[in-house]
């Protein structure tokens, strides 16, 4: 069956919430939000490209930095409302420089945080 961006569930704004995987290690990288062109873009490219809520505008992972995600393989979630990425990581994944944008970790009411920017 071939696929078509329109059968997703997309919200009001026309965003579907998107989860990089690191192919791996399996570790979570980061979330960020995808239209109906950017999954298209992603498929077409193999280079994830995402859409900025900020800027209004796509930006492909690690154009400016250098930290590609390199697409494996996309799947759509039972409820076709949220995608995940299988993805080859270059770099940090997170705009802090860190490897993960999930580096706080909070427990009994207490954060901690997890790792410290990479090193270049």
């Amino acid at each position: 069956m071939r696929f078509d961006p329109a059968t997703l569930k997309f919200d009001a704004q026309g965003l579907i919430p998107a989860i990089a995987q690191d192919e791996a290690t399996g570790e979570v990288l980061m979330m960020a939000w995808m239209n109906a062109e950017a999954v298209a873009k992603t498929l077409e490219t193999r280079r994830v490209t995402y859409w900025s809520r900020s800027r209004s505008s796509f930006w492909i992972k690690g154009e400016t930095s250098g930290h590609t995600q390199e697409l494996v393989d996309m799947r759509i979630d039972c409820d076709r409302d949220c995608i995940l990425l299988i993805i080859k990581q270059v770099g940090a994944a997170c705009h802090t420089n860190r490897r993960t944008c999930f580096y706080t970790s909070v427990s009994e009411g207490v954060e901690t945080e997890l790792m410290a920017p990479m090193k270049d």
